[in-house]
């Protein structure tokens, strides 16, 4: 039994290694470029993922529980989307390092919809790259863009919540909340 749910807990990376050998095979050339790709990305990866999971142990230890619910719990209204929109635009790193923060965020009591907004910003409204657009695409592209993805990210965390049953989020709150 344990063996079973060891491989299909990697059967992802096995597939991988499968495609691997086959690509061997069939093209050093294009075997050669995707453990290349593969390295760099693995370098990115351990890179970026450590300083994310040190601020996350920061934020576990320094900010208590009582505190973030305040602030960005379920009754933290506008203050709680603000802190969360700003947490997300001011973040460093790829999307990927944004899911231990929002994991982090949910164990201390933030709302799902101040999660959600958090992975918006991260994901659309990040300040270098807004610098980026302003001088490539130009004020009113980046403004256009900002405003678009503003009501955007609002939209999605506002109807999520009321999408999802009050079973369903405290499902979500009980499941990642501290004991």
């Amino acid at each position: 039994m344990k063996q079973k749910s060891l491989l299909k807990r990697y059967q992802s990376v096995l597939i991988m290694l499968v495609m691997y050998v086959v690509l061997f095979f069939i093209s050093s050339t294009l075997f050669d470029k995707a453990v290349d790709g593969s390295a760099r990305s693995l370098v990115e990866l351990l890179i970026v993922v450590p300083p994310i999971f040190v601020l996350i142990g920061l934020l576990d230890v320094w900010v208590e529980r009582e505190k973030m619910i305040k602030l960005m719990g379920p009754n933290s209204k506008g203050t709680g989307i603000i802190i969360a929109f700003l947490l997300g635009s001011v973040a460093a790193g790829p999307l990927y390092a944004a899911f231990p923060v929002a994991l982090t965020l949910l164990k201390k009591g933030s709302s799902f919809r101040n999660v959600l907004v958090m992975l918006g910003a991260w994901s659309t409204t990040k300040i270098p790259m807004l610098m980026f657009e302003f001088a490539s695409m130009g004020t009113a592209f980046t403004i256009t863009r900002f405003v678009i993805n503003l009501f955007g990210i609002l939209a999605i965390a506002l109807i999520s919540e009321r999408v999802l049953s009050e079973k369903t989020m405290l499902g979500i709150s009980e499941r990642y909340s501290e004991q």
